[in-house]
């Protein structure tokens, strides 16, 4: 049986043939093609791996920080509690195929950088704070995107709200 001929839900079809790839096994799916092959590929740019597009992400969750934030007058009278969750897309195959640290993001420093601007900025409005992060990790070099959520963990509303928050995705410019 050819890759046309496999229908979407046959279950020994790859990914790559429910998807229709012309290709195969041999250049999308992640599952079976070395990142080396993908990278190294007869069939050119058609197999490159594309950071969005694979997914490549580096998934920070839950980074619990306190900031001044808020409209209201006694939310700018002291720090509030934040959750702040970041996907940063990058292109993470030559960390992953050389186990070389230099080559990946340092997740470290993204959380510094996160606190330290959680810190300096007192906004009023939980977009405005996504947007300065997402500004600032949109400058990491092998960022392709970055999604940012932030979380105000105590909203101050007379409902019985457990939290409020955004999530923005930013591009590099």
């Amino acid at each position: 049986m050819t890759a046309p001929d496999r229908r979407a839900d046959d279950a020994d079809a790859t990914s790559a043939e429910r998807l229709g790839s012309p290709h195969g096994d041999r250049c999308a799916d992640d599952a079976v093609a070395t990142s080396a092959e993908r990278l190294g590929s007869p069939h050119g740019d058609r197999c490159a791996v594309d950071a969005v597009a694979t997914s490549d992400r580096i998934e920070l969750r839950d980074l619990r920080v306190t900031c001044v934030i808020g409209a209201l007058a006694h939310e700018r009278t002291a720090p509030q509690p934040l959750s702040i969750d970041v996907d940063l897309h990058a292109d993470l195959s030559q960390a992953g195929a050389t186990d070389d640290l230099t080559l990946t993001i340092d997740y470290g420093a993204v959380c510094d950088r996160i606190v330290a601007l959680c810190d300096e900025a007192q906004p009023q409005l939980l977009e405005r704070l996504a947007e300065l992060i997402a500004a600032e990790l949109c400058g990491i070099e092998a960022v392709t995107a970055a999604t940012v959520t932030v979380t105000k963990l105590r909203p101050p509303v007379a409902a019985d709200l457990g939290t409020s928050g955004v999530r923005i995705t930013r591009h590099p410019a």
